[in-house]
């Protein structure tokens, strides 16, 4: 404990400390659940739950030192660091505690109202393309070198210590990159301090998140923290490209021109921009544009729907060529991109209608993703999605009527029930389409169990049809009474499309 104070001579100052400085701390934990013998334990107060009151747990299973924001007297710990934020205290004990990977490796961040799990993706996969070994750390993957597994808690920016964990961890494995997805709320929540970043996007601020933050300004400035996380020059050996990275066609990213103590570049549609895209063509396979850059011109590819996905693309293709990619590696790690699971990915079995996979799980996502597939499918529209029990109910009408209002035809099916009663949670939804004029049987079925629903959904499927899986996304489990089951959204659309005699599996689609 005394080697850990003593490279951190901030915190020391501000900590009252008793006990035994020389006790060994063999690791760290802020969850009494995974305290073994040896731990520091951080105590941290949230939303929810104060983790002073599982001191005593974790001194039951062994922990020997704690991190609080008050004193604790008990005779079984051995040192107590008593601060007055434990939040922000642990964000540099964990880094301390992991020896700081940030400064042995390149770290970019990406932050925006929204676009951050799906730039994030593309950059990793940029990077990855043109043999950099890479990281991530996000909403809805993990990547430490070779290994890459689904986050399991589907928290944009994890807590401080598993963020300088997995950054440990990727130094360990040779990672030359990693990709941190940062949320505002990480940035205002110390989960992020102790990271040096080398380059740095901001996507866009739009009015939203200010349950949190109170007010668009302090929203905006949570943001422009990032930027003021970016290293100084000659602050990494050796050192590394530095810059930040700005969405100039969104007012709020905008806003930040200027705030950055590192060289800015920004990106857009609009003329003015560095890298810009031109030429934008959208179908149903995907969009194409012709990239402008001071580092060159050249035409894109990408597999992906929506126009917004542009945007996306010269976000993560201006953070590669200011790494020093050659604009043909960066068009080709483009157009390889195979999607990010669950936002808007396409599953592909070479039947002759397009289907896709989408989180959308509230009437505003739901509208947004059914205007797109209307945009791009000359057939019908058939919508599948659900509304989780013990959960927001007042949407379940509204989510029906934009079915009816947007679609073709709807299935209203299971997304997770929890405690309620299932076909109850359907009815609330079917109200809300028979309220905007459509009939049961006619415009619409309910089908609660998930798995026959997307079966009946590819029966009425023909060619020129789309088909929205919509509200699982990436999320493994469905939740019933009983407790959850596993699910995997694209698996089953694979499966169900293959058992409907489309299965081509020579057929490339979105992961």
């Amino acid at each position: 404990m005394r080697e850990l104070l003593a490279g951190l001579p901030d915190l020391a100052r501000e900590a009252r400390v008793t006990g035994d400085l020389d006790v060994a701390i063999a690791e760290i934990a802020y969850d009494s659940r995974k305290v073994e013998p040896g731990v520091l334990f951080a105590a941290l107060r949230g939303s929810d739950t104060d983790g002073h009151r599982y001191l005593p747990q974790a001194l039951d299973r062994g922990a020997v030192a704690a991190l609080t924001e008050e004193p604790v007297a008990d005779p079984r710990l051995g040192c107590n660091i008593v601060v007055p934020d434990a939040r922000a205290a642990l964000a540099r004990v964990a880094a301390g505690f992991f020896r700081h990977p940030s400064l042995e490796l390149g770290l970019i961040g990406v932050t925006g109202t929204k676009g951050k799990t799906t730039t994030s993706f593309l950059i990793e996969a940029v990077l990855a393309h043109a043999g950099r070994r890479t990281g991530l750390i996000g909403t809805v993957d993990l990547k430490v070198g070779d290994r890459r597994w689904r986050n399991p808690l589907h928290q944009t920016t994890p807590e401080s210590l598993d963020v300088q964990r997995y950054l440990r961890q990727m130094v360990d494995a040779g990672v030359d990159w990693a990709v941190l997805e940062t949320s505002s709320h990480a940035l205002e929540t110390h989960r992020v301090d102790g990271c040096a970043y080398d380059l740095a996007v901001i996507t866009n601020v739009t009015h939203e998140h200010l349950e949190f933050h109170g007010t668009y300004d302090n929203y905006l400035a949570a943001k422009a923290k990032l930027f003021d996380r970016i290293v100084p020059e000659g602050g990494k050996a050796p050192p590394r490209p530095r810059a930040a990275i700005v969405n100039r066609d969104d007012p709020g990213a905008a806003m930040l021109l200027g705030r950055a103590r590192a060289p800015e570049v920004t990106y857009g549609l609009s003329p003015g921009c560095d890298v810009r895209a031109e030429a934008i063509a959208a179908s149903g396979r995907g969009l194409a544009f012709r990239l402008r850059s001071p580092w060159g011109d050249g035409p894109v590819r990408l597999p992906l729907l929506g126009e917004f996905n542009v945007s996306n693309a010269l976000a993560a293709a201006t953070i590669a060529l200011a790494l020093g990619l050659p604009l043909d590696d960066v068009a080709a790690g483009l157009a390889a991109f195979t999607g990010v699971p669950g936002r808007g990915q396409r599953i592909d079995r070479g039947q002759p209608f397009l289907v896709v996979v989408d989180y959308a799980h509230n009437p505003d996502s739901l509208a947004r993703v059914l205007r797109l597939l209307r945009s791009v499918a000359p057939g019908r529209l058939i919508a599948l999605f659900g509304s989780g029990g013990e959960r927001d109910r007042a949407k379940r009408p509204l989510m029906g009527r934009v079915c009816a209002e947007l679609a073709d035809f709807g299935i209203f099916t299971d997304e997770d029930p929890r405690g309620e009663d299932r076909e109850a949670i359907l009815g609330e939804i079917a109200a809300g389409a028979a309220g905007a004029g459509w009939v049961r049987g006619r415009d619409f079925e309910l089908i609660a169990d998930r798995r026959a629903a997307i079966a009946r959904a590819f029966a009425l499927a023909r060619a020129g049809d789309a088909v929205l899986l919509a509200g699982k996304g990436h999320e493994n489990t469905i939740i019933y009474a009983d407790g959850p089951i596993p699910w995997d959204e694209a698996t089953e659309a694979r499966a169900a499309l293959d058992r409907g005699g489309h299965g081509n599996h020579d057929a490339e689609d979105g992961r």
